[in-house]
């Protein structure tokens, strides 16, 4: 994940951008795991890395299953858990689940279509004391529609984040850019600002699940360019402004090195506080400070690997799964640099992005390590 105005408000303080750039880099104590709990969902959207649908899924694990696991992860030093599914809001023992959660101290965050948040379920979402929701919106209502494969989907989950605001409940809009939708983002960005909302996370497509069967719309270099120079400069914009704004992208880390070429351009004397700051950030995490657990308890480097299990914390804790390094791929993730060729072994970034989104590559070539498709930057850009 790429904060990205969280770099533009450093930008915009010189003194705090050198500050941050001369602090020592801090070591996570443990992952962010993000949990698909329940796998049905009443949604089948066209980029689901899930494969979701709306049935019952056998085997995924029980309440006691789920706070065991929750127990030991909180051991393991996990700070922060996602609630994600499916559709998380299906599984009805998701609100004890929640509240178990909080009591052990993560902090919480739920992942949902929004779909289901009517006037009943605020309160109970509420009481939790999430400490951010996430509402996927793909675009203006018709375009919503089409990749929910839903009529009214857009007018329900703008409807559910609308509740959660006035609720006072910290919600953020995602977006996961592509040819079909890339049109919305400016319609989408001007719909944050009007609702008053607190964040937008721009994710790129990863091929994974019903993505990885849609991947040839995946958005052209052109316009993820586009999208970028949009999303810094309504950052830079409404920071100028004073105006509070939390923009975040997510699945392409070559967001930075573009960020990066940006600040050339613009404050070319912060340039080398803005590179020593990122290079802290250190670009992708899967497999590092990212995992997944999917619906049956089996442990992912990150959500879009289901088609790759590390073990199964039925079998063992998250714990010794997330540590072990026997695994090729594990070893390879947590190998710093990454063992990347093609135009990521070359990329005079690589500090930076870390190798980008392995998923892709494994897609496309069937070579975890081979250059990921999704780089957008031209070859001038990574110095090649």
């Amino acid at each position: 994940m790429f904060r990205l105005s969280r770099y533009l408000h450093l930008l915009a303080d010189p003194e705090r951008l050198a500050q941050a750039a001369a602090a020592p880099p801090v070591t996570p104590t443990g992952p962010v795991v993000i949990w698909n709990l329940i796998r049905r969902c009443n949604l089948t959207c066209a980029h689901c890395y899930s494969t979701s649908a709306d049935k019952d899924f056998a085997g995924e694990l029980t309440t006691a299953e789920v706070k065991a696991v929750m127990a030991d992860l909180r051991a393991f030093g996990v700070p922060v858990l996602i609630l994600s599914g499916g559709e998380p809001l299906m599984r009805p023992d998701i609100f004890e689940l929640a509240h178990h959660a909080k009591s052990l101290g993560f902090y919480l965050a739920l992942s949902t279509n929004g779909t289901l948040i009517g006037a009943d379920q605020v309160a109970p979402i509420a009481a939790v004391g999430f400490d951010y929701l996430g509402i996927s919106l793909d675009g203006l209502a018709e375009t919503h529609d089409r990749f929910r494969r839903r009529q009214g989907a857009f007018q329900a989950s703008l409807q559910g984040l609308r509740l959660c605001h006035e609720a006072g409940l910290k919600v953020g809009m995602r977006f996961t850019l592509c040819q079909d939708n890339a049109q919305d983002l400016p319609a989408l960005l001007d719909l944050m600002s009007e609702e008053g909302i607190d964040k937008f996370y721009l994710s790129h497509l990863n091929y994974a699940g019903r993505g990885n069967k849609h991947r040839e719309r995946d958005a052209y270099a052109s316009m993820t360019r586009a999208a970028m120079d949009l999303l810094i400069e309504t950052g830079w914009s409404r920071i100028q402004r004073g105006q509070a704004v939390e923009l975040v992208t997510g699945n392409n880390d070559a967001d930075g090195v573009y960020l990066l070429h940006w600040a050339e351009r613009h404050f070319p004397e912060r340039l080398e506080d803005l590179r020593r700051v990122l290079v802290k950030w250190g670009g992708n995490a899967s497999g590092q400070h990212i995992a997944n657990i999917d619906n049956l308890g089996q442990v992912h480097p990150d959500s879009f690997w289901w088609n790759y299990p590390l073990g199964n914390v039925r079998d063992r804790p998250f714990s010794a799964i997330w540590e072990d390094r026997t695994d090729p791929l594990m070893a390879g993730l947590k190998q710093r640099p990454r063992p990347v060729g093609g135009r990521c072994g070359t990329c005079a970034h690589l500090a930076i992005c870390n190798g980008n989104t392995r998923t892709r590559a494994y897609q496309v070539t069937g070579d975890p390590w081979a250059e990921d498709p999704g780089c957008y930057l031209t070859d001038a850009e990574i110095g090649s």
